[in-house]
């Protein structure tokens, strides 16, 4: 890449091994920051892989072709929350799809996921203007607990007459807070 560029390094710099450009030391064996990093985190995988696959083989010896599917499986379910994800194909001659491509006659139930988004109903938006006075509140408007908005000239409760109940929701509520405890009466000696 410096080749490309027409740049050139200074004596006691090396570029990368891998050719990224960057430029390497011999502490990370001639590699840049990123490579070693990439190259450290493909033998740890590699170690651990190996180390998995000796304790499942210690651990049970696979007696058929079902053994060595399930300890592969295994393997590979330890090791992707390392490994990122890759894509999987399905092939038609897997024994498992043979059956339903012999037999058409077979049931197989497919649900396409589709994304249906519903139309978009209206918002119910808290109205614009006080229900006294009928001044525009916007943002600003006070909802009161009769359900209706207004502003800061009527929102008390006295100056708009509100049809709410304060004193019987405040008894509930404490009602709620408080519950009557009545202990078993004493038994006299």
């Amino acid at each position: 890449m410096a080749e490309e560029h027409r740049c050139q390094t200074p004596e006691g710099h090396r570029l990368c091994a891998n050719n990224c450009g960057f430029l390497g030391s011999s502490a990370t064996m001639n590699l840049c920051s990123n490579c070693y990093g990439d190259l450290c985190l493909k033998q740890q995988q590699a170690s651990m892989k190996s180390t998995v696959e000796s304790s499942l083989s210690a651990v049970s010896p696979p007696s058929s072709e079902i053994g060595s599917m399930s300890m592969q499986s295994t393997v590979e379910s330890s090791l992707s929350d390392v490994s990122p994800p890759s894509p999987e194909t399905i092939s038609i001659s897997s024994p498992m799809i043979q059956p339903l491509v012999r037999n058409p006659s077979a049931e197989l139930e497919v649900t396409a996921t589709k994304t249906v988004t519903p139309p978009p109903e209206q918002q119910q938006k808290r109205p614009n203007r006080c229900t006294t006075c009928r001044k525009r509140v916007g943002l600003t408007g006070f909802k009161c607990r009769c359900g209706t908005t207004f502003c800061g000239a009527h929102r008390y409760p006295e100056v708009h007459g509100c049809t709410f109940d304060f004193k019987s929701a405040g008894r509930e509520e404490i009602a709620k807070a408080n519950p009557l405890v009545k202990a078993a009466k004493l038994q006299k000696i």
